[in-house]
């Protein structure tokens, strides 16, 4: 019997806590700043303590890094792209520039080239004009198909040495033949006394060089 009172002396009495917020006696709501404060302490901890949460958050801090540095990127890289394109555009109307001037060089070239060919086969016609007029036969209606075409011909740029335009002028042997030199009391030194045949320019390139007679002075 004894045994037993002891036992029941060595255990731990009960203990119950009072958790209601109300207090039965008073009626009234019960502080409970140490309960709240447990409570914010536990869901900290319970957050710091979820690495799944932090593994989240440093990828979304990364990502948000990372988009602000490829934009920051892009940005030099389109201005580079786009003095590249400029760069591009203006090469490509220089050649172009070029190209047209090049061809209507070219065109007017050959434009030229033809025009010379055409009047230099058409010597041996005006020189048959030539022996009929001074013949006297350059008279009627042949006379005025011969003038009509001269005309048309000096508008292409045809140039006719002739005695008219060439005696007393000084002699030239870039477009003039000299076919004698002879003292002249009329004419000075190193000018042209007579025409033995006419000689025809186009544009300044000669078609063929007068054939004439060179004052030697006067002796």
């Amino acid at each position: 019997m004894s045994d037993q009172h002891n036992n029941e002396e060595e255990q731990d009495p009960i203990r119950f806590t009072d958790k209601r917020r109300v207090d039965p006696e008073t009626g009234q709501l019960r502080d409970q700043p140490a309960q709240n404060a447990t409570d914010a302490e536990d869901q900290a901890a319970a957050e710091q303590a979820d690495p799944l949460s932090q593994v989240e958050d440093i990828l979304n801090a990364a990502g948000t890094e990372s988009e602000e540095t490829e934009a920051t990127e892009e940005e030099p890289a389109q201005e580079d792209e786009a003095a590249a394109l400029r760069e591009d555009l203006q090469r490509l109307q220089a050649e172009f520039v070029n190209y047209r001037r090049r061809v209507e060089r070219d065109r007017d070239v050959a434009k030229d080239n033809a025009n010379f060919s055409m009047l230099e086969a058409m010597l041996p016609v005006l020189d048959d004009i030539d022996a009929a007029d001074a013949a006297g036969d350059l008279e009627g209606p042949f006379a005025a198909i011969a003038r009509k075409m001269l005309t048309t011909l000096e508008g292409i740029g045809l140039v006719k040495h002739d005695a008219d335009t060439l005696v007393g002028q000084p002699f030239d042997p870039a477009q003039h033949e000299a076919m004698l030199r002879q003292p002249s009391s009329e004419v000075a030194e190193e000018h042209i006394v007579q025409v033995f045949r006419n000689g025809y320019l186009y544009n300044e390139r000669v078609l063929r060089a007068a054939q004439v007679m060179v004052s030697a002075g006067d002796e």
